[in-house]
């Protein structure tokens, strides 16, 4: 009976280590992790990183070690009438995916942890910073776990074709450990659902066709989701047309609304290409109504073709520049008045103060531009706008330099 039991398991369950020794990967903590298992007492922890990566692995073997009576919840499973029913009696709570629980639910857990009365061992694939209360947070250690590279993953996969006696070519377990993006429970998975073919489709030739197609993780509200944009724009910042497109595409097969893209594409137009090459903005925006009218999944298309304009494109931040330039004066001195002669003048009164008096209409001049000043009088001679030698910026300046008057 026994037997039958662990046969139903999924394989992450039956082959979840027993030790430390077992614990694959994570060497960058393994001191810290060594440090709290000789301790008197084991504090509370945070343990935050990617799915699959031995987070609850790990709180349990801690947990184990004490030798006390520990208790495993899941969050979005636990409310907390139920948990405070169930605590008692317990030294340790292993709680997975504290993220789930809001900001109220969280400082639940203050009084406790200050008094000592319960050791809790928290997991989280969010960003703590964001996730968990400040007040929370100052009450554990917080533990950051790293995905598994490709050797670390190609052990563990020996040990679940080993539970299931299982035998493959090393390029069949090279080719499983590379479908996994760093996920030890998607690789045994993986693995599950190849010790179901037949011997002769195990090849890695047959593998590459016969595994199910990866679903790509995407969680709008994850970390993931901000890292994958953020690396998209620095890598058409950075004028990498390759890097962009690969960004680009995790964030569309992970599910990623195609408006947040497009509009994200929208912004590195105007930031990072700006007035290195005009065109680089109306093209984001045809971009995003390209997208509203076709959708998905065509819509990657005008998408892929902006990405690589913007990478390729003339880059100048001059004028996101010479805005926060300008936003810091007035937000540090505040606005200064506006130059009498560039007010309107719309009554009688207005015009007696003196309001529109010397005002030169450009349009009346040569080349519609007429030598005036129109900052304040205690900004004249300010520059805010300082623009890039490259792209359609040098050919502007030009332009206005011809006019500019002479020291």
């Amino acid at each position: 009976m026994k037997l039958e039991i662990e046969e139903s398991q999924p394989l992450a369950d039956r082959i979840r280590p027993k030790s430390l020794d077992e614990f694959v990967g994570q060497g960058h903590i393994r001191n810290r992790i060594e440090a709290f298992t000789k301790s008197k007492r084991l504090p509370s922890l945070l343990l935050f990183g990617p799915p699959g990566c031995g987070k609850s692995t790990l709180a349990m073997l801690l947990a184990r070690l004490t030798g006390k009576k520990s208790l495993r919840l899941s969050a979005p499973e636990a409310g907390l009438t139920a948990l405070r029913k169930q605590l008692p009696g317990h030294d340790i709570l292993i709680l997975d995916e504290l993220h789930r629980f809001s900001k109220a639910q969280q400082d639940f857990f203050l009084p406790i942890l200050e008094s000592g009365e319960i050791t809790l061992l928290a997991t989280t694939t969010e960003n703590p910073s964001f996730s968990v209360t400040r007040q929370l947070l100052s009450r554990l250690h917080v533990l950051r776990l790293r995905t598994l590279n490709r050797e670390e993953l190609i052990s563990v996969a020996h040990r679940g074709t080993e539970a299931l006696s299982l035998e493959l070519e090393e390029e069949s377990y090279a080719l499983l450990a590379s479908m996994a993006g760093g996920d030890a429970r998607t690789l045994l998975n993986l693995i599950e659902y190849t010790a179901e073919l037949p011997k002769d489709k195990r090849s890695v030739e047959v593998l590459r066709e016969s595994l199910p197609e990866i679903v790509v993780r995407g969680d709008r509200d994850s970390d993931s989701h901000y890292e994958l944009a953020s690396a998209l724009i620095k890598s058409i910042r950075g004028s990498d047309p390759d890097a962009a497109l690969y960004y680009l595409a995790c964030l569309l097969e992970s599910g990623e609304d195609p408006r947040f893209v497009t509009r994200r594409l929208i912004i590195s137009a105007s930031e990072d290409v700006g007035l290195g090459d005009p065109q680089a903005l109306p093209l984001a925006l045809a971009c995003h109504q390209a997208v509203e009218a076709i959708g998905m999944p065509e819509g990657f298309i005008p998408m892929a073709e902006t990405t690589v304009y913007l990478a390729l494109a003339p880059k100048s931040n001059a004028t996101y520049a010479a805005y926060r330039t300008a936003q810091k004066e007035v937000r540090e001195n505040g606005p200064k008045p506006v130059p009498l002669h560039l007010r309107n003048a719309t009554t009688s009164l207005q015009r007696e103060w003196g309001y529109g008096r010397g005002y030169l209409y450009p349009h009346n001049f040569p080349k519609a531009w007429a030598d005036q000043d129109y900052l304040p009088n205690e900004l004249r001679g300010r520059k805010f706008y300082h623009p890039k030698d490259q792209g359609e910026e040098p050919r502007l300046l030009a332009w206005l330099k011809q006019f500019k008057r002479k020291s």
